[in-house]
């Protein structure tokens, strides 16, 4: 038997890496796979069949067998995967320990405190890390035993097309130019950029459009946004969808050349990746991979992105065209400094954007490339990875 404590969910990141997870570990060891996790229906996951699927490995009351209250905690007598989603790696499940507790850490603070570690070596007895970056970061403070774990896509979602499909799959704006930007709306994600960098572009060409997926139901986050140097802000408040065009209207931006997406399961992704020409990824800081630029690389559309922290290890001059990071950001909370990141260049951003425009085929051989390169990144892969250090 292998518990696993992650969270579940369509519309954020946690959420699709624990039902990728749990979904490829049942198939790997069906019978063997018990999912503790907050309650979800059908419609916080996005689909009735994948619903069915994931209710059915939630305890049964007799797993009981499997585990014993001791002061408060839960101790089972099978392994743990559970997650740390903040820089203190607080768990998840805190009063939940397996013969082999595994957390599975996504963090974009590089300047951690030392009470932060001892948190993470008392309650867990391995780290698997998101990528190679978050891996370093804790071997530089001396916990060189972590290893790194690649989050995966789903490949029956986002795959490249036939060539003789994939024209076809182009539904709309097929004489626009058109620019895909996805993940929520922060400083990190560096957004900012993207709208400085697509305004130069649609001031230079009548046919670009840029698609955003930014949806941001976190208001401190979003607010981040606040100290770029890149952006002024507008007194507004309202919906998302109206907040957000006044903030790129405010900063010039030709919004009747912008659609914003509200949220949306990712499931439901791929048809619009599939009708842009390419993704622009210019983020300060992934913890992770980057599950929306994975995704979109997966369906074989090409990309403008950093190939930095998490990115690294999956964007490269032959899948990408890469954004240089000459300079470096100190990102600050009231308790001072927590990160150094490296700082996309604007100038770069939009020299590579107009390599794009210009030079369709090479925007179609870097997209075939980034397909062939996210077939080795699943579910399926990440899952037996996990089975692996869980059996150990």
């Amino acid at each position: 038997m292998m518990f696993l404590a992650l969270p579940t969910g369509a519309s954020h990141g946690w959420g699709i890496v624990g039902m990728g997870v749990a979904r490829e570990m049942e198939r790997l060891a069906p019978g063997q796979v018990r999912l503790v996790t907050q309650a979800f229906t059908a419609d916080s996951v996005g689909d009735e069949l994948v619903y069915r699927e994931l209710a059915a490995l939630q305890p049964k009351p007799g797993d009981a067998a499997h585990w014993r209250v001791v002061n408060g905690v839960t101790m089972l007598e099978a392994p743990l995967l559970t997650c740390a989603t903040d820089k203190q790696f607080s768990s998840l499940s805190p009063n939940l320990r397996g013969t082999r507790t595994i957390c599975h850490a996504v963090f974009e603070e590089n300047i951690l405190q030392s009470a932060w570690l001892d948190n993470a070596r008392r309650q867990y007895n391995f780290i698997a890390t998101a990528s190679t970056w978050c891996t370093q970061v804790l071997a530089d403070y001396g916990m060189t035993d972590a290893q790194t774990v690649i989050q995966g896509i789903d490949p029956r979602l986002f795959f490249p097309l036939p060539a003789d499909l994939a024209d076809a799959a182009r539904e709309f704006l097929r004489d626009k130019f058109v620019i895909f930007s996805g993940g929520k709306f922060e400083y990190r994600k560096a957004q900012d950029v993207v709208i400085r960098a697509v305004k130069v572009m649609q001031d230079r060409h009548a046919d670009v459009i840029l698609i955003n997926a930014w949806f941001n139901p976190w208001q401190s986050s979003f607010d981040s946004m606040k100290r770029s140097p890149h952006l002024s802000w507008p007194g507004v408040s309202g919906p998302y969808t109206e907040v957000m065009n006044r903030v790129l209207a405010h900063n010039g931006m030709d919004v009747a050349r912008v659609i914003t997406l509200g949220p949306r399961t990712n499931a439901l992704m791929a048809r619009i990746y599939r009708n842009s020409d390419v993704g622009l990824f210019p983020n300060r800081c992934e913890g992770g991979t980057n599950l929306v630029m994975m995704e979109y690389m997966g369906c074989g559309k090409p990309v403008v992105a950093t190939a930095s922290c998490g990115h690294a290890d999956v964007i490269r001059p032959e899948n990408a065209f890469v954004i240089g990071t000459p300079t470096e950001a100190i990102f600050s909370g009231p308790e001072g400094p927590l990160a150094r990141w490296p700082e996309p260049s604007l100038d770069d951003t939009v020299e590579k954007l107009e390599q794009a425009y210009k030079h369709r085929d090479t925007l179609a051989v870097k997209g075939k490339q980034a397909g062939e390169d996210l077939k080795q990144f699943t579910w399926g892969h990440t899952a037996r990875r996990f089975m692996e250090l869980m059996r150990q």
